[in-house]
């Protein structure tokens, strides 16, 4: 059955072929959004560790919280009901303030966090003309600011997640659990992807393929981790994340990994992940 799913992501494997032909479009800024219509991929700590790392290896970072949950706001240890601005605001009146972006000087990255009333952009941007762009326009306003915008979306196809996917010009970043029911989400997402393609971006395409939560001790995660490298070629990041106990504390001290335990093996990988990504990228490492 895991082969029988992954023969049916002929679209994603497509978007693959894409990228291999074509070359990192070079912008000031880097706008990459982290996607996957499934929950409990890793797609927020995926988030917050890689802008952590980024900032560490001497890059200016912005994580935007696009989730109404507000759990990146939240993992960062920031009070997601005392926030005096926020992604509604952003998408309302497309515009970011710098007063909306929170700055922490330990960690050297930039938050613009959410808030509960996100909850109702959807409902109050539905009869507004290019709601679906509102993100993108606002961003524009920090072109040149900052080396990277990592853009967390919620789990699920709607407003946010639409304006997310087009804020995304430089790809998307989609992190996959190594979990058999997580590969469903990979076809999800390529049937989304290609609707957004198809009516408002046609240049949306993915950056890459992020495994997370592997776990040596079971063959499944070994099959999933060599099934979507075989059916994925050029799309995977090598750098594969393990399932943590370092990892999962970590939210609760409103820490990254880079900052609660960096010897261990989950803030190893994600920082292998940043310098792959950056490489990548054709960004030098100092």
């Amino acid at each position: 059955m895991l082969r029988d799913i992954l023969k049916n992501l002929n679209g994603l494997c497509e978007l693959s072929d894409d990228i291999r032909k074509s070359t990192i479009v070079n912008h000031m800024t880097r706008i990459y959004t982290l996607a996957n219509q499934k929950g409990g991929v890793g797609k927020t700590t995926t988030a917050i560790n890689l802008g952590a790392y980024l900032a560490q290896l001497d890059q200016q970072v912005l994580v935007v919280d696009l989730d109404p949950q507000a759990n990146a706001t939240s993992c960062l240890g920031v009070d997601k009901y005392a926030v005096q601005g926020s992604t509604y605001d952003a998408l309302l009146y497309t515009d970011i303030p710098a007063s909306s972006i929170l700055y922490n000087e330990r960690l050297r990255l930039s938050l613009l966090p959410s808030s509960p009333s996100l909850a109702g952009a959807e409902i109050e941007l539905v009869e507004e003309e290019g709601r679906e762009f509102r993100l993108k326009n606002a961003l524009g306003s920090l072109d040149g600011k900052y080396d990277y915008i990592l853009v967390d979306c919620p789990p699920s196809l709607g407003i946010l997640t639409v304006n997310g996917l087009i804020a995304a010009r430089d790809g998307i970043l989609v992190p996959v659990q190594c979990e058999y029911l997580a590969l469903e989400g990979l076809g999800q997402l390529t049937r989304t992807i290609e609707r957004v393609q198809s009516s408002l971006f046609p240049d949306l395409r993915v950056r890459g393929v992020i495994l997370t939560m592997f776990d040596s001790r079971t063959n499944l995660s070994t099959d999933v981790v060599q099934e979507v490298k075989k059916h994925f070629p050029g799309l995977v990041f090598q750098s594969i994340v393990p399932r943590s106990i370092r990892l999962a504390e970590a939210p609760s001290y409103g820490l990254p990994i880079s900052a609660y335990s960096p010897s261990s093996v989950g803030a190893r990988s994600y920082e292998m992940l940043a310098k792959e990504l950056l490489k990548g990228d054709g960004i030098p490492i100092h």
